[in-house]
């Protein structure tokens, strides 16, 4: 994949100071912790979302920006960054899509930042 791809979907500054301070292998064991527990936050948002239920889902996008964050998961990041803010004023007309964009990316993000951290560990 294309570095300017990858620089999308995966925060590579941050992700090589982690392999840096504690190596890949290492990284990758906070990646695969972060792996069992999308499913998680993922349903967590689209419940909430369903449910038109505004305040959860602001919290929950929070969470999980904060958790994708964690692990260098730069675009579905960005996009429950978006997500998390209800008192912004487009935020009515394009929460669904960016729930709809974090449930499309989240899983082949992942897969990227697990393919990553392998050929570096």
């Amino acid at each position: 994949m294309a570095t300017v791809e990858l620089e999308t979907i995966l925060d590579l500054n941050t992700l090589e100071q982690y392999c840096s301070a504690i190596g890949a292998s290492t990284l990758l064991k906070s990646v695969v912790l972060f792996e069992q527990l999308m499913p998680e936050y993922v349903g967590n948002l689209v419940k909430a979302n369903e449910a038109a239920d505004k305040d959860t889902l602001c919290s929950e996008a929070h969470k999980f920006k904060g958790a994708a964050g964690s692990v260098g998961l730069k675009r579905i990041q960005q996009i429950a960054q978006l997500l998390q803010h209800g008192e912004e004023a487009d935020w009515e007309s394009k929460h669904a899509t960016w729930v709809a964009q974090i449930v499309e990316f989240a899983s082949a993000d992942l897969q990227q930042l697990k393919q990553f951290l392998q050929a570096k560990a």
